[in-house]
């Protein structure tokens, strides 16, 4: 229990909570704010988020430094839940050294792990920007988009039955195999290995994300939901193929709804 935490560690844990709270905070209101600037209906009933687009005058330099800033809050707002743990069994791992240099060694696994996501961030706006501007000139194209997108997700729900999803998941659920010597170098590359794996873990549930819409605060939230319950529950395969379940069958509507089954 926390109660039972040296100060130190009450304290690290204090720090965590207000990161989440003000990234909860951010992503609600960036949310909201996109939501004013309004959707583009699309051919096939869709719409095109203006997340993808420049707004009128700002550049695509400008408008990427946009994504990627509320993809970084966003970020922080989803993984931190099932990312304390992780940072948990990093400090125990860690050899005897002062509270002061644990926590700046465990900030250092915190920033590798969100640089991870944060150049997945980069590779998602080109995809996206990219496949905004074909559905633009392409309405013929821009018809299979629902389509697309249920299939996106029926393959997400297969994903979470596979051994290679599994093994990902098992990596972001264990502790250290054994103690880490407390350096600098050690602890970024501790950060960079688990984001490696918490990406490859939520590839599925990510990609779900990206098709429902990147700021759909109730996608968001279910995402949320879906990656915390693999990481806490206590079968975590078992818990990783009942959410793969849920998610066949939603792509299964989805598909019908989109005319392709």
């Amino acid at each position: 229990m926390i109660a039972s935490e040296p100060p130190s560690q009450r304290a690290w844990l204090g720090v965590c909570g207000l990161i989440f709270a003000a990234s909860v905070a951010a992503t609600i209101a960036g949310a909201v704010s996109m939501s004013a600037t309004g959707d583009m209906p699309m051919p096939g009933g869709w719409t095109l988020s203006m997340v993808w687009m420049p707004m009128c005058g700002q550049s695509w330099s400008g408008c990427a430094a946009s994504f990627l800033e509320m993809w970084a809050v966003m970020m922080a707002a989803m993984m931190l839940p099932s990312l304390v743990p992780m940072l948990l069994r990093y400090r125990d791992a860690v050899g005897a050294t002062g509270a002061m240099r644990l926590g700046w060694l465990t900030a250092l696994v915190g920033a590798g792990y969100f640089l991870v996501w944060t150049v997945l961030g980069s590779a998602v706006f080109a995809a996206g920007a990219a496949s905004a501007s074909v559905a633009l000139q392409w309405p013929a194209l821009a018809r299979t988009v629902p389509a697309l997108g249920a299939g996106i997700v029926l393959i997400a729900g297969a994903l979470q039955f596979t051994a290679w999803k599994l093994r990902h998941l098992g990596c972001c659920r264990q502790a250290p195999s054994h103690s880490l010597p407390a350096d600098a170098a050690t602890a970024l590359r501790h950060g960079l290995r688990l984001g490696l794996h918490c990406i490859a873990a939520c590839a599925g549930l990510t990609g779900i994300l990206l098709v429902i819409g990147v700021m759909e605060l109730r996608a968001m939230a279910l995402v949320t939901i879906a990656i915390t319950l693999e990481r806490f529950a206590p079968a975590g395969a078992r818990a990783a193929r009942g959410i793969g379940a849920v998610v066949i069958g939603a792509g299964v509507v989805l598909m019908v709804r989109a005319g392709g089954l």
